[in-house]
């Protein structure tokens, strides 16, 4: 029958049909569902439960995988975060609007999550067009922006300092050996296989442009933070269990929507290794 996909809004997002992901793509369906993924930026497959074996099998067609810097994992693979969501935790895992881990020189590719279990309503995942926010912009911030650079570590989210423990049912690193990791990106990163411009800030890991202090860079950045999210931007994914999403990280927001009261969510998920952002 052939592969479909179903654009889920005009700017981002996409459903992709005919495709098996429980099993390794033949080159031909992998060709259309990476050429999916750069032409949407987020890919969502539904109705294919897939063990954490073939999780990281689906993953690996994209590349190597990584084991997250701080994270910690209740699994029996490194590779794979089991991300999960108990009725009692007064936070979850990426309630803020970030790219993944851009702490490290090399941040992700793509992150490849799939559904567990969904509450009746809610848990849903909110992604944006970092594409759309640059291209947006005024000429003069284009200018301004080109060739700044942005410090990124991880001190916010993980640590003993952070406080994150205590509040969710996924835990970070805090012990005594924990030591913070820190990168330095482009305010502006071209993809490397698009050739697309797009704005590689987010409030999660980045702290200051490079030769300011965190006071002189807030108000740019807070600004960068708002426009880059606006609604016209974005795409929402409504999730089901056997349900999966792939994204790509050098060009995507995302957030975890923060509404499933009494109920619990559990999503696994594998980052793909990428290179470093210029």
């Amino acid at each position: 029958m052939g592969i479909e996909v179903r654009p889920l809004t005009p700017q981002i997002g996409a459903e992709v049909f005919g495709v098996d992901v429980t099993k390794p793509m033949g080159n031909a369906d992998f060709d259309a569902v990476h050429q999916a993924l750069l032409d949407h930026s987020i890919i969502v497959f539904r109705e294919q439960p897939l063990n954490d074996d073939q999780l990281m099998g689906l993953g690996r067609q994209f590349g190597p995988l990584i084991v997250h810097p701080f994270l910690q994992n209740d699994g029996p693979n490194p590779e794979v975060i089991h991300i999960k969501r108990e009725p009692q935790d007064e936070a979850i895992v990426g309630q803020e609007w970030h790219s993944d881990t851009t702490c490290i020189d090399t941040p992700p590719l793509a992150g490849v999550l799939h559904c567990i279990e969904t509450p009746k309503a809610g848990g849903d995942t909110l992604f944006a067009s970092q594409y759309k926010a640059y291209e947006t912009l005024s000429d003069g911030m284009k200018a301004m922006l080109d060739g700044m650079i942005a410090v990124h570590n991880d001190t916010r989210v993980a640590g003993p300092q952070s406080g994150v423990n205590g509040k969710r049912a996924n835990r970070v690193r805090d012990d005594a050996e924990w030591k913070p990791s820190s990168a330095e990106h482009p305010v502006v990163r071209t993809h490397p296989e698009t050739g697309r411009k797009g704005l590689f800030v987010n409030i999660s890991y980045t702290r200051h442009f490079k030769g300011m202090t965190e006071e002189e860079s807030a108000p740019l950045l807070n600004f960068l933070y708002r426009h880059a999210v606006r609604p016209e931007f974005t795409c929402r994914v409504q999730w089901r269990p056997g349900s999966t999403v792939i994204w790509d990280n050098r060009c995507v927001k995302h957030l975890a929507v923060h509404d499933c009261g009494p109920h619990r969510r559990e999503m696994h998920r594998v980052q793909v290794a990428g290179d470093r952002p210029y």
